[in-house]
């Protein structure tokens, strides 16, 4: 065997910049499983990008208001743990309510009035649709549903799974910031090191608050400051409550440890929407987390950042 290297992998997909990056022993067999996976993270995107006309989203959004809609094994395991995460949340989680931007652009913005807002919301609620395991079917006019929350987690995952498949052991998938560790950095003595992973400050892109170690898993942040615009001294973000279509204003962003990326970006997606009891119900998941409240106030359990940054509290 010869000796340990890096393969740096860079593209873009889902609108985000993305690596991959492989400790192998054999560049050749390293680049073959890179290039697997960068193909899966683009058939995801294919499939179930509302952007692409022939995607399995578009043809839910465009046909289930008028009969149900049938779809294939994956995509009736997107849209189980779609109900799962819309049970777990009480509600919060829901992959109906991307039809709010029709009400909030902002580009322009413009805060909707309550009438246009209130037009938005009658086409949101996972309860408003028919979902058997099989089949798709919209309640009412008007609705349409969009992976956007878990998609880019998930085609995260399915890398990483993709990398295993070939053989490789130490690899850090990052999607945009959405992460998974296949394993840790490898070592001669075969021990691993953890990935260093920057937690970038909310209000400082330039900046980071937290370096978290990674050996194995998802890490995804949620925060408030991916699109967003300022009026009168509030911040109004990108992440919309469905229940009644405002943006969330208690966090600036919250960061998840988890098994996988997918549940990673679910529970941090979760947590913003959860406002005021979002560390409570992350307690009751048993999740790690590093989050910064409006305040700028730090909390964290159980994802301790490195030493010589910011050290938050402990909630």
């Amino acid at each position: 065997m010869g000796h340990w290297s890096t393969l740096r992998v860079e593209f873009v997909a889902m609108a985000s910049p993305c690596s991959i990056t492989i400790d192998t022993r054999d560049e050749g067999a390293a680049q073959h499983a890179a290039d697997l996976a960068v193909a899966e993270v683009r058939r995801i995107e294919q499939k179930y990008s509302r952007y692409q006309p022939d995607s399995v989203v578009s043809r839910i959004n465009r046909d289930a208001a008028q009969t149900a809609v049938a779809v294939d094994e994956e995509t009736a395991g997107l849209l189980d743990f779609a109900q799962r995460l819309w049970q777990l949340s009480g509600g919060c989680f829901d992959i109906s309510s991307g039809v709010l931007r029709r009400a909030w652009d902002f580009r322009s913005e413009q805060i909707p009035t309550a009438e246009v807002l209130r037009a938005a919301l009658d086409g949101v609620g996972w309860s408003r649709l028919s979902w058997d395991g099989a089949s798709i079917r919209f309640g009412v006019d008007g609705m349409e549903i969009d992976f956007g929350g878990i998609g880019k987690e998930y085609a995260a995952d399915r890398a990483a799974h993709q990398l295993r498949q070939q053989g490789v052991e130490n690899a850090l998938v990052n999607l945009g910031g959405d992460i998974h560790a296949l394993g840790p950095h490898a070592r001669a003595d075969g021990l691993g090191d953890p990935w260093t992973i920057a937690i970038r400050h909310p209000r400082n892109a330039a900046e980071s608050i937290a370096l978290l170690p990674l050996h194995r898993g998802g890490l995804a942040t949620s925060g408030d400051y991916e699109r967003f615009f300022e009026k009168d001294g509030r911040r109004y973000c990108h992440i919309l409550d469905p229940r009644n279509g405002l943006p969330v204003t208690h966090w600036q962003s919250v960061s998840i440890v988890s098994a996988n990326a997918v549940s990673a970006g679910a529970l941090s997606t979760i947590a913003m929407l959860k406002e005021h009891d979002a560390l409570a119900w992350l307690e009751a998941q048993g999740a790690s987390y590093l989050a910064v409240r409006h305040d700028g106030a730090f909390f964290s359990k159980g994802a301790q950042p490195s030493t010589g940054v910011n050290q938050p509290a402990t909630a």
